[in-house]
């Protein structure tokens, strides 16, 4: 599916490991980044209408990262990505994200990695703390009303003569 002038590994030939390697990262947050290095993307061409352009341009990227085999997340925050995008993790632990809403490559390169960023951001907040709270008089008042108007709802539809109250 890769054009000749993308290497075997989906990438650029002006973008090899050593120039991502340089203090290229994907900030998540203010303790973690994750290194371009660690990021695979793969271009293919787009469906839908488009004509010459389409046919002949690979427009569409696929990113991927392992989750699993990645040397930035500790413990506690891969648990919590795994957990919390199962539904774009496939069994191997590679999450995949797909773009191709623009008609450039750049342009869905930068979708993607946006994408993955806001992604990765909310699995990895640790949830809110709750706290036990106790229902209002009102709340308990308006629960046993309805339970009561629920009863006498259930004991008009019997038969005359069944009240067993």
């Amino acid at each position: 599916m890769c054009s000749p002038a993308i290497g075997t590994a989906g990438v650029l030939p002006w973008e090899s490991a050593a120039a991502m390697a340089n203090d290229k990262a994907i900030p998540i947050h203010p303790g973690l980044s994750i290194p371009l290095s660690e990021l695979t993307f793969r271009f293919s061409r787009s469906g839908g209408p488009g004509g010459q352009h389409a046919n002949r341009s690979e427009t569409r990227v696929e990113l991927l990262f392992d989750v699993g085999g990645s040397s930035r997340l500790d413990d506690v925050q891969r648990e919590r990505v795994l957990a919390g995008l199962d539904h774009v993790i496939d069994q191997n632990g590679v999450l995949h994200l797909v773009s191709s809403q623009s008609r450039s490559q750049h342009q869905n390169r930068e979708a993607v990695v946006a994408r993955f960023r806001v992604l990765l951001q909310q699995a990895i907040r640790p949830p809110k703390k709750r706290f036990v709270t106790r229902p209002s008089r009102a709340a308990r008042n308006r629960r046993l009303e309805d339970k009561r108007h629920q009863s006498s709802r259930k004991r008009s539809r019997r038969p005359p003569g069944q009240d067993v109250d």
